[in-house]
């Protein structure tokens, strides 16, 4: 996946989607989650994780990912 698709996401994306991004599946993206180990930042709304966008590039910018 290009950073210029990120950069077109919404501010914040599901896990799942951020995953993608990552080349990791939805299950080991919350896995890191529940560890504090996923590589940017995941917001908690109610029952549901968001991942912002903005750290997902950043991230991957830096060679993260």
């Amino acid at each position: 996946m290009r950073l210029a698709e990120i950069r077109r996401w919404p501010a914040a994306v599901s896990v799942a989607t951020a995953a993608t991004a990552f080349n990791i599946s939805r299950s080991k993206a919350y896995d890191l989650i529940a560890r504090g180990e996923f590589p940017a930042k995941v917001m908690r709304l109610g029952g549901h994780y968001k991942v912002v966008t903005a750290s997902i590039v950043r991230a991957l910018s830096d060679g993260g990912g």
